[in-house]
């Protein structure tokens, strides 16, 4: 027998889920592996970090049937459950490192180069071009080559500072959703877990109400059994096939005496 299932039955059931996503994952990344589209490799990764948020979700579902058994557990059970816990927690951070480290890989197949080198010609069509120009010509031409390269420099300094400044602010509130998501999600969690007590509560409050019920109706029973003897024992007083209820006897015969005393 299973010693989770000895212990509790939701502990038991929440250690299989655990163990079926384990399996989902370790397929997942194998098949990760052997995909070489991007694309497909992008929509894998997210299938399995749908799969460790939902591990991550029972994980803490079982410490709080834990902690909820530990007034009614021995030392060496707690410490099982504890161990069990935190192999579980391990092993999801195995497949959380696994997952970073196929992200990073991901995120270097999609650089692209964002310069691109000179066409073909444009060195030769320069020289041609030179040669007709005089020392003047070459020097203003020059100059205005230089004012142009500061200024498109300029510009793309422009353009990091405010992509900087637009990646900042967008941290900052991926940041603050993340927060407010994990928030969320243990909020979701805490009343799972309290919809689940709850729904347990019901069902035993219905067992008490129908043995209640049962109770009642042999009470019931019984008191119309007694009502039906009295009404019998009235009516035919000399019945003798049904015995006298104490304190309901019919009264005793007046007895007279064949002689009595001067």
């Amino acid at each position: 027998m299973d010693p989770l299932a000895a212990v509790s039955e939701e502990l038991a059931e929440i250690d299989g889920q655990v163990a079926d996503i384990f399996r989902a994952l370790s397929n997942g990344f194998q098949k990760l592996e052997k995909i070489k589209d991007v694309n497909r490799q992008s929509r894998q990764l997210e299938e399995l970090t749908d799969k460790m948020r939902e591990c991550k979700r029972l994980i803490k579902e079982f410490d709080r049937e834990v902690r909820e058994t530990e007034r009614r557990t021995d030392a060496n059970t707690h410490k099982m459950l504890n161990e069990k816990k935190q192999s579980m927690i391990k092993e999801l951070n195995s497949y959380v490192a696994l997952k970073k480290q196929h992200q990073s890989n991901l995120e270097n197949n999609k650089r692209v180069d964002l310069f691109d080198g000179p066409s073909e010609g444009f060195g030769e069509e320069n020289v041609l071009l030179a040669s007709s120009m005089t020392n003047q010509q070459l020097m203003d031409s020059g100059n205005h080559m230089m004012d142009e390269t500061d200024q498109a420099i300029d510009r793309a300094k422009k353009v990091v500072q405010d992509t900087v400044d637009v990646g900042t602010e967008t941290a900052a509130a991926l940041k603050a959703q993340t927060e407010q998501m994990s928030r969320i999600v243990n909020e979701l969690d805490s009343m799972h877990f309290s919809i689940k007590k709850a729904s347990k509560l019901v069902k035993e409050i219905g067992r008490q109400v129908a043995t209640d019920k049962c109770i009642m109706a042999l009470l019931f029973l019984i008191v119309i059994g007694v009502i039906a003897i009295i009404i019998v024992k009235l009516v035919n007083p000399n019945n003798k096939d049904i015995r006298d209820i104490p304190g309901l006897a019919p009264p005793a015969m007046n007895r007279r005496l064949l002689w009595t005393p001067n």
